[in-house]
């Protein structure tokens, strides 16, 4: 059974004002099902019992529009809309209380827009940096067939999950990054303070340093300026790096590809990459989007080349009137599991409840793996740490050694 935590859950009141409340689940996505079976509908769902419930706002930073931002303004429209408010209205409070910069504007723009008699999917699809390309299908979806607040429900649900999931690979990559941010403050401690004092030292010795040792004096004479140059070097590498993968497909997907061959992240990447597939193409099928278009908007949001190219082959095969479970098989990322269950879905009618078992499937898969990482890490980090610190150590007292087997020999 999976660990229940609590979760703080605010709703209209009778009166009309807001009533908070609390309730058990193993999370949000649980939290929710079980109010809507209550009868109560949330304007927002957060997690009480972690100490960590709030993320770290950064100046200049924190304005960037988070999934867990969506999920708030998609249920919290849902509800106005399920009680009968008209759009405007609901855009207008949805407006008034959302606390995000970019997010606020981008309502405001979508409200201004919708008055003006643009469709709501048009106008958000305006903002392509704000709202997912997922969330503007599926709000045209529920447009066109009357059903707006079930598919901003099931958007809230979706982006719920997805924040759930990408939070456990934040907290597995937490403890290899703080060591290996620790290891680099220890380093360059090493080398400003301590090194200084050995350097002076081995002048006074005289004789010639060995080579580690000299290598470890010349870039604590050199850090001023190198540790600085590194860093600005690395940023514009990376930056760089970001926009040729943007702009080059190829090397994209031969980037994702490596990324799932990797030893230790390579399995955890790859049911991330199916996690995120199945739950996106699920929801997209469950309100009624055509296979094709729902192909293409989940090709586009998958985050991984990988997944996109296998997904260019589903749609040859549905164009050509094969099944969408055939041309998976040919590729290595799609376990047979998911195939298999793909297939019993789409001969027994029931391919968006599949695609749903599938990825509550990988999303334990994730769990675990994330877990069974943090634990595998920790040793690791903590022997890399020491042979590193360890190493430097070595290089500064080898003189030392060398001095000493002078002194011997000459006796």
């Amino acid at each position: 059974m999976p660990a229940t935590k609590e979760f703080t859950y605010e709703t209209v009141g009778a009166a009309g004002k807001r009533v908070k409340g609390k309730i058990e689940a193993s999370n949000e996505a649980t939290a929710a099902l079980q109010l809507k079976q209550q009868g109560i509908i949330p304007l927002s769902i957060s997690d009480s019992s972690s100490l960590l419930q709030r993320d770290l706002a950064i100046p200049g930073l924190s304005g960037r529009t988070t999934l867990k931002d969506l999920a708030v303004f998609s249920r919290q429209f849902a509800t106005m809309s399920a009680a009968g408010m008209s759009l405007l209205r609901s855009l207008g409070v949805l407006e008034e209380q959302t606390e995000k910069p970019s997010l606020k504007k981008a309502i405001n723009d979508v409200r201004l827009d919708v008055e003006a008699g643009m469709p709501l999917s048009a106008a958000m699809g305006k903002h392509d940096r704000v709202f997912p390309t997922l969330m503007v299908a599926m709000v045209k979806s529920g447009e066109t067939g009357g059903f707006l607040d079930d598919a901003l429900e099931r958007i809230a649900m979706n982006f719920e999950k997805d924040a759930a999931l990408r939070g456990k690979i934040k907290s597995a990559l937490t403890y290899p990054v703080m060591v290996l941010a620790f290891s680099v403050v220890m380093i360059a401690a090493v080398l400003i303070f301590i090194v200084p004092v050995f350097e002076k030292m081995f002048a006074q010795l005289g004789g010639e340093l060995p080579l580690p040792t000299q290598i470890i004096v010349s870039a604590s004479n050199t850090i001023a300026w190198s540790g600085p140059l590194t860093v600005a070097l690395t940023t514009v590498f990376v930056v760089l790096f970001k926009r040729e993968m943007r702009n080059r497909p190829a090397l994209r997907l031969r980037m994702d590809k490596l990324k799932l061959r990797l030893p230790v992240f390579g399995p955890l990447f790859t049911k991330i990459a199916i996690s995120r597939f199945a739950r996106n193409f699920g929801t997209l099928l469950s309100v009624g989007i055509p296979v094709m278009q729902a192909l293409s908007v989940v090709g586009a949001t998958t985050g991984n080349a990988v997944i996109s190219e296998a997904l260019k082959d589903v749609q040859a095969s549905v164009r050509d009137g094969l099944p969408m479970s055939a041309p998976l098989t040919k590729h290595t990322v799609f376990p047979r599991m998911v195939t298999q269950m793909m297939e019993v879905g789409e001969e027994s009618g029931q391919i968006s409840q599949m695609l749903e078992k599938i990825a509550d499937f990988y999303d334990r898969e994730v769990d675990d793996a994330a877990e069974s990482l943090t634990a595998a890490l920790e040793p690791i980090m903590v022997l890399f740490m020491g042979a590193l610190i360890g190493g430097m150590v070595v290089c500064l007292y080898l003189p030392m050694f060398s001095v000493y087997q002078n002194i011997q020999g000459v006796e």
